[in-house]
This record gives structure tokens, sequence and C-alpha cells, in this order.
């Protein structure tokens, strides 16, 4: 069982009966995105066929004739599939984490509660992200990014001495670079913020115990740029490695909470080896409270490994507040924080939560380095 704790001064503020409610709305919110995820994605395909029966009856008959309309009731059956998943993510949600647990108290039946089109995605974000860190046909996203750090972790550590190595992955997603980095033998905690991500990687994390035991269809809610109708219906298997397997004597931890809140507490001053992250860093709506973050955590001497891009989540987000300085501009600032650039790569290609059969492809060409405390 791989601890999952909630940490942190934004969600133990429990003798503020505002926030603790508020938090519960949220937490509520959450699960009720995952519950509607089944009638909401009949809805899509119920409203694509509504309209063919709109159509000209001959635009009908070749839309049959060619596939189109018996590929729409198959997707329902690869909703249903996806919608086993999620029950079991949902299952015991309300202790997923060892030292809280959340009472409804009827709050699935207030407005605050009612999931948005942004929940859905997110939703839907959970299906592809379990490929990318837990299928086989993640493997080449995770080469991409993880293992570059991975391996830069190992050049920095003998074996013999990982285990009493602090490793913290702030944004740690489903977990599997923290799994990872744990598995290589070094102490390691991730730390997420997202109920979507830390309620999904729980599942993962202490609910599976074999390999390829559940089988998801990613890629069902991406209506455009198909090939075929297979691209749209593949099915990927996972878990790819039991999570499970850990040594017994294996340190490795999940915390939920705000970076900023969590790591600026006095107890974490001066307090990791290294710090990894990656598709982190520009998270922040201020990208040096994160940079200072990472400086405090570290002991002296210790490592901060990055890799990923600068697509600053905030940027142009109605009603939040954001900076976008460029890569130069934020490596003077690592520096002036007091770090040295110990390795640094630019345009290394990478992708994210991609179908690789898609006709359109994003790819990053991400920036990596090491950077050590003075």
């Amino acid at each position: 069982m791989y601890k999952m704790s909630v940490v942190g001064e934004s969600v133990e503020k429990g003798t503020d009966e505002r926030l603790e409610e508020a938090e519960t709305l949220h937490f509520i919110k959450i699960v009720n995105s995952f519950k509607v995820y089944k009638d909401h994605s009949y809805s899509v395909i119920n409203r694509k066929e509504n309209y063919i029966k709109q159509l000209p009856s001959q635009h009908q008959k070749l839309l049959t004739k060619n596939g189109y309309t018996e590929m729409l009731k198959e997707l329902r059956n690869c909703i249903d599939a996806n919608n086993q998943l999620i029950s079991h993510i949902l299952k015991d949600v309300e202790h997923v984490f060892e030292n809280r647990t959340v009472h409804n108290k009827g709050g699935e039946r207030d407005k605050r509660t009612i999931p948005t089109g942004a929940d859905l995605d997110k939703v839907h974000s959970c299906l592809k992200q379990l490929v990318r860190d837990w299928a086989e046909d993640g493997k080449v996203e995770r080469d991409q990014s993880y293992l570059k750090i991975i391996n830069k972790l190992c050049e920095l550590y003998k074996e013999g001495e990982r285990s009493k190595i602090k490793v913290l992955v702030p944004g740690a997603g489903l977990g599997r670079l923290a799994f990872d980095i744990a598995r290589s033998g070094f102490e390691c905690q991730g730390n997420e913020f997202s109920l979507f991500m830390l309620f999904t990687s729980n599942f993962v994390l202490n609910k599976c115990k074999t390999e390829n035991t559940f089988k998801i269809y990613p890629y069902i809610h991406n209506f455009c740029n198909n090939v075929s109708d297979s691209d749209q219906m593949k099915s990927v298997a996972l878990p790819d490695v039991n999570p499970s397997s850990l040594h017994e004597d294996a340190k490795f931890s999940m915390a939920a909470g705000d970076f900023l809140d969590v790591y600026n507490d006095i107890e974490y001053l001066n307090s990791q080896d290294v710090v990894t992250t990656c598709f982190f860093m520009d998270c922040a709506h201020n990208i040096l409270d994160f940079i200072q973050t990472i400086h405090k955590v570290l002991k002296p001497g210790g490592y901060w490994i990055n890799l990923g891009p600068l697509l600053y989540h905030f940027s142009d987000m109605p009603g939040e507040s954001s900076i976008e300085p460029s890569y130069d501009c934020v490596k003077k600032i690592i520096i002036d924080f007091g770090f040295e650039m110990l390795e640094e790569e630019n345009d290394i290609l990478t992708t994210y939560d991609q179908n690789p059969a898609s006709m359109l492809q994003y790819q990053y060409k991400s920036v990596y380095f090491c950077a050590k405390k003075k």
C-alpha cells in the first residue's frame, strides 16, 4: 500500500468551517465528474445520431453503408468499458488519503458540485494520462521525458547510496516518474494537487496488483483527425508493470496539496537531495515562486533536474494572472536564485498524451537542465 496523504496548509485548516466546506464540495464535484462520465459520453453520441436523422435519406444510407452509424454504436461499448474502470477508481474514494476521510453530507445535491465541461475534459485527460504513465503504448513518451531524468539520477548516485537520497517530484500526475525513481532505489515522494490525478493514481498504485488487468479506450472522445475508426477505438491494456512490485523496503509516497503551500513549510527547508520537474515548471502563475521554493527545499549541494516546455498554463486564461518569461530569462533567474547550471540541452522533441495515429500531432522542443544549489 503506497501512502497517499493530504499535506500542507491549504488542506489542513480544519478550524475554518467555510474552507472545509469548500474543500469538501470540490472533492464531491470531482467525484461527480467521474460519475457522469457515461451519461455525458452517451449524450454526445445521441446528438450525432439525432443529427444524422435530419440529413437527406441518401446521406443517411451512405453513412450507414460505409460504417459511420455502426461506429457510433460501437463507441457505446467503448464508453461502457471506460466506465467500468472509472467505477474502480471511485470505489472507496472517500478514504483515498490515509490521514483524511471526506464525508458527503448531502453535497451531491449542491449546485456547486455540478461538473462543468472542463471537468469532463479532465476525466478524458485522465484516460490518456493512464496510457502515458501506465501502458506499454506510452513507453515512447516516457522515454522522451522520464528516462533522461532517471538516467541522470542514476549517474549522480551509486546504487548503494540511493536509499538515503531523498527525491521530490512535484506535479507527479499519475505517479509513474516517482514510481520509477523509487524503483531505481531512491527514497521518493510525489506531490500532486489535482484530485483527478490523485484519484486515478491511487487506483493504479494501490488497487492494480497484476500487469495488463484493465483495458480502456482512451481516444474515443477525439472525433477529429482520425484516419480510421480503429484508430479512434484503439484499446490499451494497463498497467504495463505491477505497481506492487516495488521492493518491500522501498520508500515511496504521494502527497496531496499545492506545491507552494506544502513545501514552503519550515519542515521542508533544506530537506531534499534532488527535485525533479517534468512538464511542471510552467504550471505556476508566477514561475519565480516555483524556482524559489525548489531552492528552499533542496539541501546545499542538492540537484534540480528539469525537462519540459514553457506552455504557461494560466496564460491568457480569463480571470487568472500570469507572467510568461522566456527560457533565457528563466535561466538567468535560476542562476540569480543561487543555482549553478551543470548541464543544459535544448530542442528535445517530446509529446504529451498524443495519439500517434492521429492526423494532428503536437510536439514540443523541450528544455533539459541539471542545476546544483550552491
